[in-house]
């Protein structure tokens, strides 16, 4: 199963978090939705290809707050605040079409590693095969690049007419490792589409970053006494121990 599924919707509720945080009732529920899926849509338009790694809205009584996570906070806030700004204008012209008593409030977090997130790794190597660079030339250096910054592992795929080939074709490549059917292993996943003269091109990218232990396990961990090891036990131990008292020695040829 874990070959099939998107990784990280398989660990929503083990080791990650939706990205949308609310609750609505059956009666406002599409509405939310629907909103959350547009402003997603407007933030990467306006942004740009391979700038927005995601995007976390929560929502209160009258106020939507969007947490945008990108690798470049500049492009997005602008010289002295203008570009954030006018975002904030258009979410807030979107948003209230439909209610005017919602409020949205904007805040840009940068990505410290952008090598290292895999939708910003599958956008950036989208945006190389629009440049007519070379698929194989692109995953290599993302693998590099990822392995380089203390990656566990990384996969690619793209698939399409790779190269102007006439025939579609499918190729990966693979370095450290994925486990996919461990819940506990933190993996990353993104996909991007190239949109080239010869036709659509997909990219899917893996990021393997080691495992996240549950806190509860963790707690059980921390609190456990330290134990020496087992070769100072086995040392420490009396190489001989008396059973019962041994009975004093008789001359022979004496009965007692």
């Amino acid at each position: 199963m874990g070959q099939k599924i998107n990784p990280v919707g398989l660990r929503v509720g083990v080791i990650r978090g939706f990205d949308s945080h609310w609750f609505y009732t059956k009666k406002g529920y599409a509405q939310a939705l629907k909103q959350d899926y547009v402003i997603r849509e407007m933030i990467k338009k306006r942004v740009g290809l391979g700038n927005v790694s995601r995007v976390e809205i929560e929502r209160a009584a009258n106020r939507v707050k969007v947490n945008i996570f990108t690798a470049r906070p500049g492009a997005i806030i602008g010289k002295g605040g203008k570009g954030i700004d006018e975002l904030t204008r258009m979410l807030n012209a979107m948003v209230r079409r439909e209610d005017n008593t919602l409020g949205v409030q904007v805040n840009v977090t940068e990505v410290r590693q952008p090598e290292l997130d895999a939708q910003l790794v599958a956008e950036n190597i989208c945006a190389q095969l629009e440049k007519r660079i070379s698929h194989r030339r692109a995953m290599r250096q993302a693998m590099t690049r990822c392995m380089r910054l203390n990656g566990r592992g990384i996969k690619i795929q793209v698939s399409g007419r790779l190269n102007g080939a006439e025939i579609a074709r499918c190729e990966k490549d693979k370095t450290g490792k994925i486990p996919l059917h461990t819940l506990r292993a933190d993996i990353d996943y993104g996909f991007a589409y190239a949109h080239t003269m010869y036709g659509s091109v997909g990219c899917k990218v893996w990021i393997y970053k080691g495992e996240v232990l549950p806190e509860r396990r963790l707690r059980q961990l921390e609190d456990r006494p330290a134990r020496r090891p087992r070769r100072e036990e086995e040392e420490s131990a009396p190489a001989f121990a008396a059973t019962k008292a041994e009975a004093p020695a008789t001359p022979e040829g004496e009965q007692a």
